[in-house]
């Protein structure tokens, strides 16, 4: 998890780009194996430059999931103290770099990613996260409904949008009326920001920040007391059931525009190839459902201007085949193409919308 969380700030090397027929700002990989079943991913850019980035580790024992929109284990395995201890070590690292980054790049200081991270070990589902990206688990309804899926949400949405974590926070700061306030269409942080938690954004986190001379000639000083928003994850720990079918793992782009219910339904009724890069199409027909234009007019929608219709969506789909045979087994060694694959398997999708496998 530790290396998972720090490649937020190290380059990678494109090595496979599968673009999305008739959507220059969509890429995708419809299937590939991992320690559980399969695994797909989908990614449409809206920013002028991609905010999400998103990885899927694979290896024959353990699955490692990450979104973030911008594992090493020890002591015996995963826990949720080692988990708090690599988001910690994620953003004290990233605080070394803005003091050393600030003298030229002032604006570091305001930079920020919300963080959602997965992993299977051992049938033991962990989902941590900061922000407001989510993990929503699909399972097979039980009794006279088994041919039906029900949404189970696995993660908190840390966004001041939702009535019970802008009480959260308006209750952390009992001296400051205005700690949240609605402007420019939202609940926000100081009229700044939607989140409560994240890696980064130390100029809201940290004095120093704030009122170096530095940063003041960059933005306007946020006067605070103390510390308006936390880098402390929300985790949950859970055993997989048999019923337990699939998990999604999104950018709140995607959730925007689709119900966690619509979302699973759609997994759980479609063919497994391709199925990430069909929740983002059903999220782009959404929008232009809402815009009253047809879908094919967003897909020519260039990156910068598209932002004024939708945010950057990532999707990475998970699949539980909990009850594995033989040919199971033997297929999570070999990737897509039928090729043996090293004991670590690392797919990503990188700032610049590129498709990656790294061995």
């Amino acid at each position: 998890m530790m290396m998972m969380l720090r490649s937020l700030s190290r380059p990678l090397e494109r090595c496979l780009g599968v673009r999305a027929g008739g959507d220059a700002l969509m890429w995708h990989a419809d299937l590939k194996p991992h320690a559980s079943g399969d695994f797909s991913i989908a990614v449409v850019q809206a920013n002028n430059c991609l905010e999400d980035q998103s990885q899927v580790f694979a290896s024959p024992f353990a699955t490692y999931v990450g979104v973030y929109d911008e594992f090493a284990t020890e002591q015996g395995g995963l826990s949720a103290d080692v988990i708090k201890k690599a988001f910690n070590a994620t953003e004290e690292e990233f605080l070394r770099l803005v003091k050393r980054s600030l003298p030229v790049r002032p604006q570091i200081a305001s930079v920020g990613s919300c963080c959602l991270v997965g992993a299977i070990s051992n049938d033991v589902l962990y989902v941590a996260n900061l922000g407001d990206s989510r993990a929503v688990l699909g399972r097979k309804a039980s009794g006279d409904k088994e041919n039906t899926v029900v949404a189970e949400r696995l993660s908190t949405d840390h966004n001041v949008g939702v009535e019970e974590v802008r009480k959260e926070v308006e209750e952390l700061h009992p001296d400051d009326s205005h700690i949240v306030v609605y402007t420019r269409g939202v609940w926000r942080i100081k009229g700044i920001i939607q989140v409560s938690r994240s890696i980064g954004d130390v100029y809201l986190k940290k004095p120093e920040f704030y009122r170096d001379p530095i940063f003041q000639q960059f933005g306007n000083p946020v006067p605070l007391k103390r510390p308006v928003i936390t880098a402390e994850p929300s985790i949950l720990i859970r055993k997989l059931k048999p019923q337990d079918q699939f998990l999604i793992f999104a950018s709140d782009g995607l959730w925007e525009q689709l119900s966690d219910e619509a979302a699973v339904n759609i997994v759980f009724k479609n063919p497994r190839a391709g199925i990430a890069k069909r929740l983002v199409r059903a999220a782009l027909q959404e929008v232009a459902k809402k815009r009253e234009m047809r879908y094919s007019d967003i897909k020519k929608i260039e990156k910068g201007i598209r932002r004024h219709f939708h945010d950057d969506i990532t999707v990475i789909v998970i699949y539980l085949d909990k009850h594995r045979g033989s040919s199971r087994n033997k297929r999570t060694k070999q990737n897509a193409m039928g090729c043996t694959m090293a004991p670590v398997d690392i797919y990503s999708f990188n700032a610049d919308g590129g498709d990656e496998d790294l061995l």
